[in-house]
């Protein structure tokens, strides 16, 4: 039950009427031009859309059913039926990166957040934004916009209402937990609670809760628009799920990641999520806790049969956190639709970075570490309880990301590529178009303020900004022609630079390869030795990048005990 207290009494930074101009051109913050002078004004224009981003965690490329996975998804299935699907965009690789490019529109070096959260002593390395960084909540509310924020932080900070969201509920890191009430944060710390029965909070359930709350909030001031992060932490690790969600899969993975990853490929052809020609890349390599040596995912049948259960059902938690995102954010789209606002919402969908091998085929077990425990007859039933800490490991986390190859962490098309929706009735096109120029979460901010009829400000607090890489997906969605751009990739020193078909990618400590990625996107053929001067022309501008945006050098530590030192 909630605990109420008057919301209207509550101080809200932009709970104000812009009803005078901002004469502040000249010093380059935003310009709203009267934009409710009059009401005659106001009738030639439409009104501003709303906003509502939801990103997941973790999740896999082929995951949802519109991607071509089975796991059942049918709220997003809905909006990339009636929007656009991009099957070519772009993440950063990790969770932590990829959030800060989303909230800034920057490359995640540039303001600090190049690896995590810890502080290398390197300016791309600080592990928390920078403080010449906006956000885009603190633009889009300083162009009166409400903004909220239900779920992962995650840039280093402890209060994101102090870099532009008015409310926030969740985690300021990853999860540790979906089971503990006291595992996730409120604030400003004033605010009222939810009060859940005992053994009836799940976060997942919870971050939506608060962000059907945040959305009555901005309903109190209709004449302001409203922009809603919602970025759930599921399904990354803990895998943890309600009971009845789980069992719904309990059947459905015994037939072991080398078919699903067959079928899944099958499906995405049918859909043309990708070409007919796409080959399904090999079981891809591992790097266990602390080791440099790869191995290669066992083939499923090669495994016993205890192994083979346990695995089964780590994979159908996996799917039932998915399931259960997806119900929620038919919660929240039941909300839009309750209150006429689903027409004039512009909604998109992503995930922060590839599924996660963390670090073998069995998974791991307690914490993140080289434990592993495995689970067989009865045991099957307490997986996924609240005294449990799995993942799910490398084998499944290859069929989350069919067809690529590898995952999180890396910057091969495993690890950067992410399912993209947007959902905006009237705006962009209804039929299930499928787009399928590269595009990166650098291109999110731009897209919003496009949207929001917000400019981006040459300065914040008397000081310039910095410049936006990305571009707005808006013209691009709506089938204008556009001019082929560079894409650039880096984490733990791995790399990656896409530039129009052409593609380098390079693991740590190794040499560049080279891929054609009109007609192989699963990187299978390295060109490296026949096209050496491409290589070189495209490492060079991977180099400038790197250098500009503080990438170079790269950290001799970066204190962590899973990475292995690099071979001399």
């Amino acid at each position: 039950m909630l605990q109420k207290k008057d919301e209207t009494t509550m101080h809200h930074p932009a709970q104000f009427h812009f009803r005078r101009s901002l004469m502040v051109a000249a010093t380059g913050i935003l310009t709203l031009a009267c934009w409710q002078e009059s009401s005659t004004s106001a009738e030639q224009q439409p009104p501003r859309p709303n906003i509502l981003l939801i990103v997941a965690d973790d999740l896999g490329y082929s995951d949802l059913g519109c991607f071509g996975g089975e796991i059942e998804t049918p709220q997003l299935d809905s909006l990339a039926a009636k929007g656009v699907r991009l099957t070519q965009f772009y993440n950063t690789g990790r969770c932590c990166p990829s959030r800060g490019s989303i909230m800034t529109g920057q490359y995640p070096h540039r303001i600090g957040l190049g690896h995590m959260t810890r502080n290398l002593n390197q300016r791309g390395y600080q592990g928390h934004i920078a403080d010449e960084a906006i956000t885009v909540a603190q633009i889009l509310q300083q162009g009166g916009y409400r903004t909220f924020l239900s779920g992962k932080w995650h840039l280093g900070t402890e209060d994101p209402t102090k870099l532009g969201f008015e409310e926030f509920y969740g985690t300021l890191v990853s999860a540790k937990t979906f089971w503990d009430v006291d595992h996730f944060t409120r604030l400003p710390a004033s605010r009222s609670t939810h009060t859940y029965p005992k053994g009836e909070f799940y976060g997942t359930d919870a971050v939506t809760d608060y962000a059907i709350d945040f959305l009555r909030m901005g309903r109190r001031t209709p004449d302001q628009p409203w922009f809603l992060y919602l970025a759930y932490n599921a399904p990354h690790f803990p895998l943890h799920a309600p009971k009845e969600d789980i069992l719904k899969y309990a059947d459905r993975y015994h037939v072991g990641w080398d078919q699903i990853r067959k079928q899944r490929l099958a499906r995405m052809k049918q859909l043309n999520i990708v070409s007919p020609e796409t080959k399904l890349s090999p079981r891809s390599r591992y790097w266990d806790w602390g080791e440099s040596e790869a191995r290669v995912n066992p083939a499923w049948d090669s495994l016993p049969t205890d192994r083979r259960g346990d695995l089964a059902r780590r994979m159908a938690i996996f799917a039932a956190m998915v399931d259960r995102m997806d119900q929620n954010i038919g919660r929240v789209l039941t909300s839009l639709r309750q209150n006429n606002e689903l027409e004039n919402t512009l909604i998109i969908f992503t995930s922060d970075n590839g599924a996660c091998a963390e670090w073998d085929p069995h998974g791991f077990d307690i914490k993140s570490s080289r434990n592993n425990t495995l689970y067989w007859g009865d045991q099957l039933d307490k997986m996924g309880g609240s005294n449990t800490h799995h993942s799910v490991g490398s084998g499944w986390a290859n069929a989350s990301n069919t067809p690529w190859r590898l995952y999180k962490h890396y910057n091969h098309e495993g690890g950067i590529a992410s399912p993209g929706i947007l959902h905006w009735p009237g705006q962009v096109p209804q039929t299930g178009t499928i787009v399928s120029t590269p595009a990166h979460i650098i291109d999110l901010v731009p897209t919003l303020l496009e949207a929001s009829k917000v400019s981006y400000p040459t300065k914040w607090d008397d000081q310039p900004t910095l410049p936006l890489p990305g571009k707005s997906l808006i013209p691009l969605i709506k089938g204008k022609p556009q001019k082929p751009r560079t894409l650039y990739f880096e984490h733990q020193g791995n790399r990656a630079i896409r530039e129009g078909r052409w593609k380098l990618s390079a693991l740590r400590g190794a040499p560049w390869e080279l891929y054609d990625l009109s007609i192989d996107r699963t990187e299978l053929n390295n060109l490296a030795q026949q096209r050496p001067d491409l290589v070189t022309q495209l490492a060079l501008k991977w180099n400038v990048w790197a250098n500009e945006n503080f990438v170079l050098p790269f950290p001799k530590d970066y204190r962590i005990d899973y990475l292995a030192p690099v071979k001399e």
